[in-house]
């Protein structure tokens, strides 16, 4: 008999948890100026219900519902876990196994996003931005036929290959996918999401997206702040479709650019971007606000956009940078060493980043904000609170906080050491090396699209620079380089990546040009211990090889935030990202990608496979196995 425990968040009232929204005062409705045809912080922040699974095996459904984004739109249609968006936020304790059945009842729904491209143009706002159709733009009409069809990943967590949510094994109506969790994790923050094969940037978009929280003993001994003061914030990003008047109507419109106006010269196919949109999201409602108290929070921090890449920065009602209010705490994988300053840089324009699928885990004191309101913005490239057409970011607004004017009495003090039982992870650890390169968009042979390239060194002379697939590398110190071979390029090549339970693994992404790629890697956490700088422009699209060694030039630092346990981890171009990581806890097959939703869909992801090293004794040493 299952114990699950389901209830709302202690700083909600039942009307806030239904699946419309709650709207401001008549003074402050009145004062707002509309932006793209709504009024930012009019609605109440939505908090998703705690979901504490029991002993029995725990139903999650998958439900077409309607749901209210924003009290100026009507509703709209979603696909919804329980009937949420986002999903109930999924609580357990470390060590606690639990089962679930992600239950298919979506039954003959119309599928919520319609979908389509905008031709590229010179010039700013891009109309892919823009919110609505706008001119030009090309309905992808199969898209409007897709089925239910859905298969659940839960994101960072470390349970067998059969429970992983492998992108194929999708289910449709009526049937379940039966999961197993051992939770035999650090306390952390993951999520839920879908994954299903050739159209997870659909799916995700509709609404199938939670959050899932594990907790231990340690996190519990700091006495962070909880109940009420603990809220997950779930960001993303979307397009409407709009009426005559140009507002939104509440139809979800996954618009996105296509790269040229051309298509493709190998494929004869159009090149599209991944999708931006111009209304931010957080916990399902356009541009919320959120009441608190002069006091520490603690914000469970996700990016589940598709692909947008946020530049955070908390400011004033003027747009000025609010400073010393924000300390992160965690990252992906669970409890950061010690606390780390979070400050928006005026010189560099450069704030918090957070790539699709990264969490943080961040302490806000609102302590000397008493009765003032500050804002949650994404900077983009320009000043503070302004918009950024050149980066999409055509409306910078996120959420607002009402700090209440009472004073309050809070004992919670920031510790200095946040994870004494952390460890960092050096070269000195005894490990396996693989080279995963992520090749320019336009190389020949990915009908325009980035890919994944597998990469074998060779040393008997049998492959050389100027060959399709051939890269020459030198590192840092190196007078000779080596030379390296793709082994794999798509996801139906065959396996390459082998490895044996309980070995760590060196493995170095090079992006050799185009966007940054938030990698992702599944069942294991890792540490990020370098970032090192390449010159690529040896590297030759149209020949896919290099016409000169990619040389080494310098590195980036890591940045403090980034000295956790993650498992995204952006690979700006030029950079070779160098993680490391054991990979234990569960066997069987699993995937790697990038977790831009369309770049995934298109294309970038990969298989890897781990079993029992006394297992692979008895391999067919195909390509790559070994870790070199």
């Amino acid at each position: 008999m299952s114990e699950t425990i389901i209830s709302a968040p202690e700083n909600s009232t039942d009307a806030e948890n239904r699946t419309d929204v709650e709207i401001g005062t008549d003074a402050e409705i009145g004062a707002a100026a509309e932006v793209g045809g709504l009024t930012p912080y009019l609605d109440r922040l939505r908090v998703p219900a705690t979901l504490r699974p029991g002993s029995g095996t725990e139903k999650i459904e998958l439900r077409s519902t309607w749901v209210r984004l924003h009290s100026q739109m009507a509703p709209t249609h979603v696909f919804a876990y329980n009937g949420q968006f986002p999903g109930p936020t999924v609580e357990v304790r470390s060590g606690q196994r639990i089962h679930i059945a992600w239950t298919n009842r979506i039954k003959n729904a119309p599928y919520p996003v319609v979908a389509g491209e905008a031709p590229a143009v010179n010039g700013a706002p891009a109309p892919h931005a823009l919110p609505g159709r706008g001119d030009g733009f090309v309905e992808i009409k199969e898209v409007a036929d897709l089925p239910a069809w859905s298969v659940t990943h839960l994101h960072g967590a470390e349970t067998g290959g059969g429970n992983d949510g492998w992108a194929e094994n999708a289910v449709a109506y009526k049937d379940a996918q039966l999961s197993e969790y051992p939770n035999e994790q650090p306390a952390t923050t993951l999520w839920y999401h879908d994954h299903g094969m050739n159209i997870t940037r659909w799916n995700v978009f509709a609404g199938l997206v939670g959050m899932y929280l594990i907790r231990d003993e340690e996190e519990a001994a700091l006495h962070l702040p909880s109940g009420k003061y603990e809220v997950p914030l779930i960001l993303s990003d979307r397009n409407f479709e709009t009426d005559g008047r140009g507002r939104p109507t509440g139809q979800l419109l996954h618009k996105v650019r296509r790269a040229s106006a051309t298509p493709d010269a190998e494929s004869g196919k159009f090149v599209t971007l991944p999708f931006s949109g111009p209304y931010n999201l957080v916990n399902g409602v356009v541009w919320p606000y959120l009441d608190v108290e002069a006091r520490w929070y603690r914000f469970r921090l996700l990016n589940a956009s598709n692909a947008r890449i946020y530049n955070l920065a908390l400011v004033d009602e003027d747009n000025r940078p609010v400073r010393g209010a924000i300390r992160q705490i965690g990252s992906d994988g669970g409890l950061l060493p010690r606390p780390v300053p979070v400050e928006y840089d005026e010189a560099t324009l450069r704030g918090l980043s957070i790539a699709p699928a990264e969490r943080m885990d961040l302490l806000v004191d609102f302590r000397a904000l008493r009765g003032k309101k500050v804002r949650l913005v994404n900077v983009g490239g320009q000043p503070a609170g302004t918009p950024d057409p050149a980066r999409d970011v055509l409306f910078p607004q996120i959420m607002e906080f009402r700090v209440g004017a009472l004073p309050v009495v809070d004992r919670f003090v920031l510790p200095s050491v946040i994870s004494s039982s952390f460890r960092r992870l050096t070269h000195d650890t005894p490990h396996g090396h693989r080279l995963i390169v992520l090749s320019a968009p336009g190389t020949k042979g990915g009908a325009g699209h980035p890919e994944i390239w597998e990469m074998v060194e060779v040393t008997d002379g049998s492959a050389a620079p100027g060959q399709d697939g051939v890269i020459a590398l030198l590192g840092e110190g190196e007078q000779t380089p080596k030379i390296y071979r793709r082994i794999a390029r798509t996801f139906d090549d065959a396996l390459g990546f082998k490895v044996a339970h309980g070995d760590y693994e060196l493995w170095n992404l090079l992006n050799l040009g185009g966007p940054t790629h938030p990698m992702h890697i599944h069942l294991s956490q890792f540490q990020v211990l370098e970032r090192e700088v390449y010159d690529v422009s040896g590297f030759s699209p149209a020949g896919a090889t290099t016409t000169s060694p990619i040389r080494y030039t310098g590195a980036n630092p890591v940045p403090d935030n980034e000295q956790g346990w993650k498992d995204v981890f952006q690979v700006r171009r030029g950079e070779m990202v160098k993680v490391m990581g054991q990979f234990t806890g569960a066997h069987g097959r699993f995937m790697y990608h990038c977790h831009l939703l369309e770049h995934e869909d298109m294309g970038m992801m990969r298989p890897f496979t781990v079993m029992p090293r006394e297992v692979l004794v008895f391999d067919h040493h195909q390509p790559g196995h070994g870790g070199h």
